[in-house]
């Protein structure tokens, strides 16, 4: 009997490796078929143990895949094979180029658990086979070419927490189930044409923490029950037709951080209840119909970081008590009817980098104190009726941006300490006010401004000659003053309409048609016949008196400084040696390379200046070499007002975060060392520097130059990667070719992610402005709109493509005065020239199919610098036409 039992024993053991044996041998025989379709890299190259192929996950007896993970490897073809690995319970296909409908066969994976289909090109309906998959738990649609409505045989997913069905073409109504799904967490279905009203019971039975549905057309009212449960953190409804108000439950969502209900047709008052929403970082609801005063208990969301209610119809004064807000950063109530003054203790708000009050009835003066807000970048009052003088201590407002103050009743001559704001950049807008006086010269000093206007004042004197330094300038308008005297002979001047100086009746010259001629210097003439020879000579020796002593006190100057500047050096070294800076965090992301790394030496590395590899418009790059012989690239973040410090917790966080964006042509943070009010991110060091020093610095030096497949492939790549970015909701600030770097393999990888999380208050968000970016690379729209955008976005990677076409700079002294590389290209055709003439020439007469293809890409680059930014294709879709450029 024992004997028996043995044997049966043996047998059915036999029979188990059998089976497992068998079932190993059909699943390989899949897994090759789908290899083979799909295309898949390394497929059967490691082995028949096909568990350890790419992107597989097996059970634990190897015989089954349950796992099978292939997002971002631009894979194509038919996928339906996958439906016969039963067993699979995770399955992510994001990231390809997949198109076609989505299989009704993926219907039979009963087991099912996370399917992830976004960032492809499926097309036509969802199937309602997906609704047999009971066990779902998490299913991702969006980012494809779907359309209809969402089938009702989809309420049958009871166990999912997760439905994300964005960015497609949708229509019909949101089913009255999605409201039933007792475990839904996260829904999101932005932008699609979704219509109808949000359904009542949306929230009312599940854990709701994340409810996004901007850019649809949905109507009624937001319904009570998504607060219920207490339990959302996120709800984004922006660009939709909403009515009604914002209910007063939503003080039950404690850990509700964002509220974006913008551009809809909300009314009423903001309930006090939102004083509770203790977690409430971003507050957004401008263009509506919401009226009544501002309510003070914001002031209670001690988080709060954004503040935005432009455009509604909010009456009274602004609340004293937002000054409590420490940590908010734009505050945004243009475009109301609020008056009074502008409260002194909002001048309290030290992190404020944004503060517009335009398009109001406030009536007080600036405060000579508004300076105090150091941070601030934009400071936008135009279109009150705010009296008084311009307060000299407005030159402490060392980094702004843009200073906008037109259609006020302002007074008094403008200051001279505007010429020290050298970051001034977007706008300087004094116009229709009663300022009178003189143009200072300082302000000549304003290198970096784009824009100027002092038109409808009663300023007189001349235009100051100074203003020639202004090398930015593109647009200027001295209207309607007491100018007089000759235009200064700067070609903007003279090229800008004539519009933009009438109304001053003492001018002359171009691009007047008032000649200055004989009737200025006449009055002159005879007063310089009148200098005596002797006066000339007087003048002529005590000019050269004058250079003389100058020359010596240069040159005693100069021998001092070199003394000065050895000293110095010497100390530096010391300093080095003796005082290197408390590391007050570090951490490397990678564990397999803390062994390799050494904080301490990293930070040497930063404090010697030959290790420098470059500055960015917010860091500087150092190369760090370890003990260990790794090569790292270090960038430096300095904070001047101990930012770094207050808010270590949310960067480390922030670049935890970024270290698991996976992409390739991302660059991400591998750790960070924080000391002082320093921070240090690491990254892996990429040897082929940037694609600016690429295009422009090896065309000069006659070294390696890429060739057009490779430039047009370092094109898709960037384009890859933003609109990765613009996928998950990151608006990068500072697009340039100086911030795409390339690996040994020339591949590209887009830089300074880590900028946009970190000093952008939105997180990346569309809506929210930041900072300008580099000089040639900023849309035009930012000069008006002062928000950073996905279609900025867009213009900024357009300059980008017309580099990589023309290997011209973006601003080039050769394009003449006001004319940088966009508008040299658009203005091809009324200098008489071809688009061939545009391309460099090196590259498009090698062969006609590259000509072809380049053309291709000039017509892409046209499209991504319209001026218009409705007219600018998305990245999903730049990338998409560069593709088929290289496909042909």
């Amino acid at each position: 009997m024992a004997f028996l039992c043995l044997f049966y024993l043996l047998l059915v053991g036999f029979l188990s490796k059998s089976q497992i044996v068998v079932a190993q041998v059909n699943v390989q025989t899949t897994l090759l078929a789908i290899g083979k379709e799909l295309e898949v890299p390394g497929w059967g190259d490691n082995g028949t143990d096909f568990c350890n192929w790419r992107g597989i996950g097996c059970n634990l007896n190897h015989s089954l895949v349950e796992r099978l993970a292939l997002s971002r490897l631009d894979l194509r073809g038919n996928v339906s094979l996958i439906s016969e690995l039963k067993a699979l319970k995770q399955l992510d296909l994001s990231g390809n180029n997949f198109h076609g409908p989505i299989p009704s066969a993926f219907g039979n994976l009963s087991q099912l658990e996370f399917l992830d289909l976004s960032l492809n090109k499926f097309e036509g309906l969802i199937p309602g086979e997906l609704g047999s998959l009971r066990s779902l738990k998490s299913l991702n649609l969006s980012n494809n070419l779907l359309l209809g409505e969402i089938p009702h045989e989809l309420q049958g997913l009871e166990r999912l927490a997760e439905f994300q069905i964005s960015s497609n073409s949708f229509n019909g109504s949101i089913p009255s189930w999605v409201g039933n799904l007792t475990s839904l967490r996260v829904f999101t279905a932005y932008e699609n044409e979704l219509g109808g009203e949000i359904p009542d019971n949306l929230g009312s039975v599940s854990e709701l923490k994340l409810l996004n549905l901007h850019s649809n057309q949905l109507k009624g009212q937001i319904p009570s029950n998504i607060f219920a449960m207490g339990k959302l953190e996120v709800l984004v409804l922006t660009q939709n037709r909403l009515s009604g108000g914002l209910p007063e439950l939503v003080g039950n969502c404690k850990s509700l951080s964002n509220i974006r209900i913008g551009n809809n047709y909300l009314e009423g008052v903001i309930p006090k209840a939102i004083g509770n929403v203790s977690s409430l970082t971003y507050f957004e609801a401008d263009d509506n119909h919401l009226s009544g005063d501002i309510i003070s208990e914001f002031a209670q969301c001690s988080n709060l970081t954004l503040l935005n209610l432009a455009s509604n119809g909010f009456s009274g004064v602004i609340p004293p008590d937002l000054g409590q807000l420490v940590n908010l950063q734009e505050l945004i109530l243009s475009g109301n009817s609020l008056f009074g003054d502008i409260p002194k203790p909002i001048l309290g708000c030290r992190s404020l980098t944004k503060l517009d009050l335009s398009n109001n009835r406030l009536n007080g003066t600036i405060p000579s104190e508004i300076c105090n807000m150091s941070r601030l970048q934009y400071l936008l009052l135009g279109q009150n009726s705010i009296k008084g003088e311009i307060p000299h201590e407005i030159g402490n407002c060392m980094k702004l941006l843009e200073l906008q103050m037109g259609s006020n009743y302002l007074t008094g001559s403008i200051p001279s300490e505007i010429g020290r704001i050298r970051n001034l950049q977007i706008a300087l807008n004094l116009s229709y006010n009663h300022l009178h006086g003189s143009l200072p010269p300082e302000l000549g000093k304003l290198d970096k401004l784009v824009s100027l206007d002092v038109s409808n004042n009663q300023l007189c004197g001349t235009i100051p000659q100074s203003f020639k330094g202004m090398l930015s300038l593109i647009e200027v308008n001295f209207s309607n003053n007491l100018l007089s005297g000759p235009m200064p002979t700067f070609v903007l001047f003279q090229k800008s309409p004539n519009s933009s100086f009438l109304g001053n009746k003492g001018l002359c010259g171009e691009p007047l048609s008032l000649s200055c001629g004989n009737s200025y210097a006449s009055g002159h003439e005879n007063y310089h016949h009148k200098v005596s020879y002797r006066i000339i000579l007087a003048v002529i020796g005590s000019g050269l008196a004058v250079f003389v002593s100058v020359t010596v006190v240069v040159l005693l100057f100069m021998m001092r400084e070199r003394q000065e500047k050895a000293a110095k050096t010497a100390g530096v070294v010391d300093d080095v040696a003796n005082d290197q800076p408390t590391i007050i965090a570090g951490h490397v992301f990678v564990e397999n390379l803390r062994q390799a790394i050494d904080l301490d030496a990293l930070v040497k590395a930063t404090l010697k200046d030959s290790n420098k590899l470059m500055n960015g418009t917010f860091s500087t790059v150092y190369k760090a070499v370890m003990p260990s012989g790794m090569i790292l690239s270090v960038r430096r973040l300095k904070s001047m007002d101990r930012t770094i410090i207050h808010h270590q917790n949310r960067m480390i966080r922030e670049l935890e975060r970024l270290s698991k964006l996976c992409h390739e042509n991302l660059v991400r943070p591998i750790g960070y060392v924080i000391y002082e009010d320093v921070a240090l991110l690491l990254h892996h060091y990429l040897p082929n520097g940037t694609l600016a020093q690429l295009v422009h610095e090896c065309s000069k030096q006659s070294e390696y130059e890429p060739d057009w497949p490779t430039r047009l492939s370092i094109a898709i790549g960037v384009a890859e990667g933003l609109a990765f970015l613009h996928h998950v909701a990151i608006i990068h600030l500072d697009i340039s070719s100086g911030n795409v770097l390339l690996d040994a393999d020339f591949r590209p990888l887009v830089g300074e992610i880590e900028i946009s999380k970190l000093l952008d208050p939105s997180k990346g968000t569309a809506s929210i402005s930041a900072v300008a970016g580099s000089f040639g690379y900023i849309p035009p729209e930012y000069a008006y709109t002062m928000q950073v955008t996905a279609p900025g976005n867009v213009y900024s990677y357009g300059v980008v493509l017309l580099e990589i076409l023309t290997t011209r700079l973006p601003v080039d002294e050769d394009f003449g005065e006001g004319v940088d590389l966009v508008k040299w290209v658009h203005g091809a055709p009324a200098r008489g020239e071809t688009p061939e003439q545009i391309l460099d020439a090196k590259l498009s007469t090698v062969s006609f199919g590259w000509r072809r293809e380049m053309l291709a890409a000039l017509k892409v680059a046209l499209l991504c610098t319209d001026s218009t930014p409705a007219k600018r294709p998305k990245m999903k879709k730049v990338v998409e036409m560069l593709q088929e450029i290289k496909k042909t």
